[in-house]
């Protein structure tokens, strides 16, 4: 890949900039230390990887073994991204540590005899501590069940050090490590000779591009009236809807109210790409295209989770599966939630609509490997397997759509809804995150107390200081179940359901090797559609307890997710990350969380939840070792692993007798595991009065007149499947009823 075939900033490269990490060089020498630790240099000659291999890739192989993590940047880059992208406590606790590090008796008190050296003055500080031992302190203290506070930085330190060290690429955008790991970026893009053009330029104003000398003509240009308020710093904008969010709920809402004759406006905090500005680099895609650059997790360490922030939101990166709401979900919403808009017509049409828009295809007309594995261990269980639809072509061979859809098959709302809404004269300004819902009292004496007018947003483009006021007849959320809490609560906002009721689709990973030696399966892990097959664990959607489908995994995440043993052991597993299949289990679950305040999430397990995820992770390890792996593990703390060759039934069900969903990192456990998380619904939902939920029956604030939510968070509960053409559906029809709304009610210009 040329530098200049890709967006800047998803080029990667070295940095330009320097480091604001604020680290102490004494903290710096801990953590390098540390890392090293994780990430030690060790002898190759004699490693069975290497055997067979020719000079290039036998040369690459031992360059990895000799690599360290104490090589520049990578401490200072472990720094910068816990100071980034950590929660203050964790930040907290990972500069106390590496103070008590720093030191020698702090060392003496956390590692014991293992720093004891044979000259004076006897006690080592942790980086003067050999190696290897360094590697027995943190084995430790990674299976110490009581003083986790102590756990949990090592525990964050080692994902962030094994993440930056794979996601590093120099100017050739290359990482030294990946010839070793048999690993290549997709270089694969849009065949067309037609030029390329960015469908939504005609209504796009990127303020990233702009100055405040330059802002208000750019908005004025795209048909907004703007005026500047000098006293109170503000360009305030007119428009009919502003919407807050351009992901599944919000791309479809300013279709449908475009199309209506609305004057709309999008507001977006992400930036926007093309398939030709996308890298498929990991790290520079994940900082650029997701929330919290990818690096999001429950406070309590245990749930990682991945929501979408650029123009498209989790649409443009997510993995393109799209099943229709299962309809013992939608029964269920109907009467027990009484929300009777699920089981209407215009529900089951909407669905239909938004597929055909969306271009859902039924098949796959070549699958990639881990999805041929699925098949295939199912085939030989006699278990059923179920083609999943996806928006994209029956040949679309794309195993990094999670980066972004370089050939551009996939069909996100940056490339549909969106579109339809620029066409119709919608503005989307992009690199401007909302602040806050302006609300005032209610002057008509109407059920809701107040009265929405607009928002205020903040160009994060320092060159703007001046905010945007933007003044509608409507104003609609849609930036997702994660952040429209937090931006309803900040506005004054006081409903009891606000930021509770979040369902994340919890999800345990299982993993089985293929060794190059099964010809029948061609391939490696990050080729071919992400989400192709689906086997469900129960015998009918009623009872589903868990659904078994494939996830996508780069060279970092794959690294940084697995159990960490030893460092010889890390790097011999991570050399076998090309023909290492994952499949996980994914639940509907009952338990759920509550996020109040940006970037702070909780989340609570049902005792049915963890069931039905130690259900679908047994079951998922059996469909691995029936399609052949030779080993098959889980992603628990203590390497949870079984090798397959020579061994008999009853073996195989007593290593499966002991999976089962553990505790996470914080549990007073010795070994824990990580949950994941794509789907975030539920926290805003609906309800037949403001006793049950949040908004009502159309999605419009039981505080607020004017205000209205149209993403995930409006869902009832969880939905038990990949929710794409849920939540769009549900959008679809909330904003055609906002488009009624407006012609009926009347407002003041």
């Amino acid at each position: 890949m040329e530098k200049d075939q890709c967006h800047p900033s998803l080029r990667g490269g070295r940095r330009e900039t320097k480091y604001s990490h604020g680290f102490s060089s004494s903290e710096l020498e801990a953590l390098t230390g540390i890392c090293e630790a994780f990430i030690p240099p060790l002898p190759s000659n004699n490693s069975p990887e290497i055997v067979g291999k020719d000079g290039k890739t036998k040369e690459a192989i031992q360059s990895f073994y000799k690599s360290s993590g104490a090589q520049y940047p990578i401490p200072d880059e472990v720094a910068e991204l816990a100071v980034k992208r950590g929660f203050l406590e964790a930040v907290i606790l990972v500069r106390i540590l590496l103070i008590i590090l720093s030191t020698r008796l702090g060392t003496l008190l956390l590692s014991g005899t293992l720093c004891f050296g044979e000259k004076w003055p006897y006690i080592n500080k942790f980086s003067d501590i050999p190696v290897e031992n360094r590697e027995k302190i943190i084995q430790k203290w990674f299976k110490h069940r009581f003083l986790t506070p102590i756990r949990l930085p090592f525990v964050f330190i080692k994902f962030l050090c094994l993440y930056a060290f794979f996601t590093q690429v120099w100017d050739d955008l290359k990482n030294p490590a990946w010839e070793a790991m048999d690993y290549q970026v997709d270089n694969r893009k849009d065949s067309s000779t037609t030029p390329h053009e960015k469908p939504l330029m005609k209504g796009m104003v990127e303020t990233t591009h702009e100055t405040e000398s330059t802002i208000v003509s750019s908005l004025v240009q795209k048909g907004l009236r703007v005026k500047e308020d000098p006293k109170e710093k503000l360009y305030k904008i007119k428009c009919d809807v502003v919407i807050v969010g351009s992901g599944c709920g919000g791309g479809v809402a300013a279709a449908v109210l475009a199309k209506s004759g609305q004057k709309v406006v999008v507001i977006e905090k992400g930036n926007y790409f093309t398939k030709t500005d996308y890298s498929s680099l990991e790290g520079p895609s994940m900082n650029e295209l997701y929330e919290s650059g990818g690096i999001l997790a429950t406070l309590d360490g245990k749930m990682m989770m991945l929501a979408g922030s650029t123009v498209g939101g989790g649409s443009a990166v997510n993995w393109s599966a799209c099943i229709k709401t299962p309809m013992s979900v939608l029964q269920e919403w109907a009467n027990d939630c009484q929300i009777p808009l699920f089981t209407s017509s215009q529900y089951t049409s909407a669905m239909d609509t938004v597929s055909q828009r969306i271009g859902v295809t039924e098949k796959c007309s070549e699958e990639g490997f881990q999805n041929q594995i699925l098949r295939r261990g199912c085939e030989k269980l006699g278990l059923e397997v179920e083609s999943v639809p996806r928006n994209s072509s029956e040949n679309h061979y794309c195993g990094s759509c999670n980066y972004g859809c370089r050939t551009g098959d996939k069909k996100g709302t940056d490339s549909t809804w969106l579109v339809d809404a620029v066409a119709c004269g919608a503005v989307i300004i992009t690199g401007c995150k909302t602040e806050k819902f302006v609300l005032e009292k209610n002057k008509y004496g109407r059920s809701r107390k107040s009265k929405c007018l607009g928002v205020i947003a903040k160009c994060l483009n320092g060159d703007i200081r001046n905010r945007l006021c933007i003044e509608a007849k409507v104003t609609i959320s849609a930036c997702g179940s994660l952040l429209t809490p937090p931006l309803m609560i900040s506005s004054g906002l006081t409903n009891q359901h606000i930021g509770r009721n979040l369902h994340l689709h919890p999800v345990l990973m299982a993993w089985g090797y293929f060794p190059e030696s099964d010809s029948e399966l061609k391939g490696k892990i990050y080729e071919g559609g992400i989400i192709t097959s689906v086997h469900k664990v129960g015998s009918d959607d009623s009872s589903v307890r868990a659904l078994i489908e494939s996830p996508a995994l780069g060279p970092a995440s794959f690294a940084a997710l697995r159990p960490w043993e030893s460092g010889l052991e890390s790097k011999k597993r991570i050399l076998k990350y090309a023909r290492t299949a994952h499949l996980f289990s994914m639940i509907r679950d009952r338990g759920s969380g509550e996020v109040r305040s940006e970037g702070r999430i909780s989340y609570t397990f049902d005792a049915t939840d963890k069931e039905n995820l130690t259900a679908g992770l047994r079951q998922a390890l059996r469909i691995l070792v029936a399609a052949g792996a030779v080993e098959v593990g889980t992603l628990q703390s203590n390497g949870q692993k079984f090798k397959c060759k020579g061994t008999s039934e009853r073996e195989l069900e007593e290593f499966l007798d002991e999976v089962t969903a553990a505790g996470g990192p914080k549990s007073l456990v010795q070994n824990w595991t990580t949950y994941f998380s794509a789907h975030q619904m539920g926290s805003c939902r609906m309800g037949k009065s403001e006793k049950v939920g949040a908004v009502d029956e159309n999605g419009e604030s039981w505080e607020a007149e004017g205000l209205f939510v149209c993403d995930a968070s409006v869902l009832p509960g969880a939905v038990g499947v990949n929710p794409m053409i849920t939540i769009q559906s549900t959008a679809y029809c909330l904003s055609n009823k906002i488009a009624e709304i407006l012609k009926e009610r009347k407002f003041s210009d």
